[in-house]
């Protein structure tokens, strides 16, 4: 028995009001939370737990065989869809699992499929969430390869590369480094883009674990590119201000001020939330497959992009207060110069002799 799930994660921009969502879809179709199955309740804590729903499977031809994939999708809080795609061989060998591997490598053939199940998605929760638009070009994509036994007939750096070359030893221990263990029947092999897991039992903790730190690199990704937007804006928008006659100028400082504080208060508040979107607290073996899938997909790199920016832009809002400040204390003190010299004025002025 084996199965390949091929995820593609999107971000919709917003977050999403879960409870209204699941309200509001129950009528139409079944819908239910995704969670783990085989540990204690509080060994993983989940503030909101994504929903899930069933879409209609989908047929596809690659290279002359047809395949088909039933679709899961699951709508995270965060403002993130998961999409899914799902293909079982019950009677399957490793074998062929390698082969069905290769021929989707990359996600080959793929993109019409994730295209057409976005848009059916979107329109399906468009009542909940409004006419919400999708990146199609921007997401987060991973594969889970899954089987009940590794044998010789299979070569895992083939499956998790998807490729058939001749590789050197140091680029198959590079890929199988990364490689944990439970028990002698069961072994999680993880890379940045895929992972094997190798169970007599279906690992679906394992997979919820792995998509979520995909969620995650994703909605960092994101947030870096928002928080890169808006400082390349404030950077011409300074550069502008400074043009500006001095009312003027102080006054747009200001407006930049303001635009700074939202930015950073709003993303400040939902990278905190993707960073704890999940908290592993008593499992040690899922905290540590929790752990190094964060590692391999270099959540932390992104993690540390997205402090860096929101640091510079506290920076510039604190040296951008700081010189208005001093532009108004100097404002302040002509204008005392200016009262004391027409007090003097008016003083000595009636004491000349007309």
């Amino acid at each position: 028995m084996f199965a390949i799930r091929f995820y593609r994660i999107y971000d919709i921009g917003k977050e999403i009001d879960l409870a209204s969502l699941e309200q509001a879809l129950s009528e139409s179709m079944t819908i239910s939370r995704a969670r783990f199955v085989r540990v204690k309740p509080r060994a993983i804590i989940i503030k909101h737990a994504p929903l899930l729903l069933r879409l209609d499977p989908v047929t596809l031809e690659q290279d002359g065989k047809t395949y088909t994939f039933r679709i899961d999708a699951r709508v995270y809080d965060i403002g993130a869809i998961s999409i899914c795609l799902i293909h079982e061989e019950f009677e399957g060998t490793p074998r062929e699992l390698e082969e069905t591997a290769l021929r989707f490598a990359g996600q080959r053939g793929l993109d019409t499929a994730f295209t057409a199940t976005i848009a059916r998605l979107l329109a399906t929760l468009k009542p909940a969430i409004g006419a919400r638009t999708v990146d199609e070009e921007f997401y987060e994509d991973y594969a889970i390869f899954i089987t009940h036994a590794l044998d010789d007939s299979l070569d895992p750096t083939r499956i998790l590369l998807g490729d058939t070359v001749a590789f050197s030893a140091e680029t198959r221990q590079e890929t199988l480094k990364n490689a944990l263990s439970y028990s002698e029947d069961d072994r999680a092999i993880l890379t940045r883009d895929s992972a094997i897991l190798v169970n007599t039992e279906p690992p679906s903790d394992l997979i919820e674990l792995i998509e979520y730190a995909n969620v995650q690199l994703l909605e960092l990704r994101f947030y870096d590119g928002e928080l890169t937007r808006q400082m390349e804006k404030m950077y011409d928008d300074i550069e502008m201000a400074d043009r500006l006659y001095f009312f003027y100028r102080i006054r747009q400082y200001r407006a930049i001020m303001m635009g700074l504080m939202q930015t950073q208060a709003e993303i400040s508040e939902i990278t905190e939330k993707v960073n704890n979107l999940i908290k592993v607290t008593e499992d040690v073996y899922y905290g540590r497959i929790y752990a190094m899938s964060l590692r391999v997909m270099n959540c932390q790199q992104w993690s540390d992009s997205v402090g860096r920016k929101i640091a510079i832009i506290r920076q510039t809002y604190a040296m951008l207060s700081d010189g208005v400040n001093l532009q108004h204390s100097n404002y302040l003190e002509w204008v005392v110069i200016i009262l004391i010299a027409l007090e003097v004025l008016l003083f000595v002025v009636p004491m000349v002799p007309h």
